[in-house]
């Protein structure tokens, strides 16, 4: 994860975002929330003007999961991932970035690609079906369901989703992308789109 999180610092200074207005040490990388006083989010975009007003530019979180304990996991990382962008967009509604426009939201994902994590895993519906998406998914499915949806809702302005094999080794790509519409290119690409609105690009 450190690798891909260097990797978008790296970019956004080379397309010309001022040092400054990227946030990545933990002491600037807390927001006002709506339902909780604060969040700390894993890099902001914040730009700062000459006479002093801030303006919330973009917003990401980066997580991964390795196993064992995916089932463990999923709901918990799903339910954060849901409460912290619904808890941003109503404290945005709410004013609490002054007059900032909408800020870009992205969400980056890398689970490990093993074995366990592409096993079909039994559902448990004592009442009613689940979606027919996640019948006998594995957790790699699941994850990519959820991630879609994410996007589809409009919960997040982009997702990035990859799978990593530990065992290969460094040198080579121990990544893949399973979908198009949450690569790493399109999830960039949406980023840089949304700060050429607010700079210069180069």
């Amino acid at each position: 994860m450190d690798k891909f999180f260097s990797l978008i610092v790296k970019l956004l200074l080379e397309i010309g975002i001022p040092e400054e207005d990227i946030c990545t040490r933990k002491r600037d990388l807390d927001l006002p929330g709506y339902f909780r006083a604060e969040k700390q989010w894993d890099l902001l975009v914040i730009k700062h003007h000459p006479n002093g007003k801030k303006e919330l530019v973009a917003v990401l979180e980066l997580k991964s999961q390795k196993g064992p304990s995916f089932g463990n996991n999923i709901n918990n990382r799903t339910e954060e991932v849901l409460g912290s962008a619904y808890d941003l967009w109503t404290a945005y509604r709410e004013g609490a970035f002054k007059t900032s426009p909408s800020p870009w939201l992205g969400y980056l994902l890398l689970l490990e690609d093993c074995e366990k994590s592409r096993k079909s895993v039994r559902n448990n519906e004592p009442h009613f079906e689940v979606f027919p998406e996640f019948k006998k998914a594995s957790y790699v499915e699941r994850y990519h369901q959820a991630c879609l949806r994410l996007v589809r809702e409009r919960i997040y302005s982009e997702v990035c989703y990859l799978l990593a094999d530990k065992e290969k080794k460094i040198e080579t790509k121990n990544y893949s992308e399973p979908d198009e519409a949450l690569s790493g290119q399109r999830f960039l690409r949406s980023l840089c789109s949304h700060l050429n609105i607010f700079y210069e690009l180069k």
